[in-house]
């Protein structure tokens, strides 16, 4: 289905979650309508790592607000240079 804002995704991010933590966005480019009814979302060919950030997992849209969204890999607290089965288990721990 398509999202009621879809208009306002575009341009926005796809994250993914894995095992409740955001890892990776990438940019969404466009909606296209499919002949069977189903819609596609055209996304850019670059992933982009992001800061880790603990996050439920959910099923669906959710719309991040800029300041709730994932800051860039580069955003200074060196969380995004962890490897990432260190990071899990840092976070696992609560450490991070």
């Amino acid at each position: 289905m398509r999202p009621k804002r879809a208009d306002e995704l575009i341009g926005g991010n796809l994250y993914w979650i894995v095992r409740h933590t955001i890892i990776a966005g990438i940019e969404i480019l466009r909606f296209e309508d499919r002949e069977d009814g189903r819609i596609d979302i055209v996304c850019s060919a670059e992933i982009r790592t992001v800061a880790p950030m603990p996050r439920r997992v959910h099923q669906g849209w959710r719309y991040l607000e800029d300041a709730d969204a994932p800051k860039a890999d580069d955003d200074g607290s060196g969380l995004g240079a962890l490897p990432p089965q260190l990071y899990g288990r840092l976070a696992a721990l609560a450490l991070v």
